[in-house]
C-alpha cells in the first residue's frame, strides 16, 4: 500500500472514530465536531500527532489546552498554522476540542 492511500484511509478512520466517540463529550457537538475534524487531520483522533512536527494532545490537561488554543487565537502564542486554525474557533468550540483531547487518557 502506498503512503497516499494509507493517509486517506487514516483520515477516513479518524472521521469515523470522532463521529462515533464524540457522543460522550460536551453538549456543543454540532460545531465542535466539525471543528474537531480539522484538528484530527494533524493531531489524530487518538491525540497522537501524525508526524513529528505535530505535538501529541492525548491526555493533556483541559485548562492547558484551552489556554494554548486561546493564546494561538489571540496571537499571544506564535505559530502561523495554529493561529489560522484557532481563529476559526469560538470559546465554546475551544472548550469542546480541549475536552475531547483531555479525556482521551481517561
Amino acid at each position: 500500500m502506498d503512503t497516499k492511500l494509507l493517509t486517506i484511509l487514516g483520515f477516513i478512520l479518524s472521521v469515523i472514530f470522532v463521529t462515533v466517540s464524540s457522543n460522550a463529550y460536551s453538549d456543543n457537538k454540532d460545531t465542535g465536531q466539525v471543528k474537531l475534524l480539522t484538528c484530527v487531520a494533524c493531531h489524530g483522533a487518538d491525540g497522537i500527532g501524525k508526524s513529528p512536527q505535530y505535538p501529541n494532545l492525548n491526555g493533556q490537561k483541559l485548562p492547558y489546552l484551552i489556554k494554548q488554543l486561546k493564546a494561538f487565537r489571540s496571537g499571544e502564542r506564535k505559530a502561523p498554522d495554529m493561529a489560522r486554525m484557532a481563529r476559526m474557533l469560538t470559546d465554546e468550540e475551544i472548550a469542546y476540542v480541549a475536552e475531547y483531547y483531555s479525556k482521551l487518557a481517561d
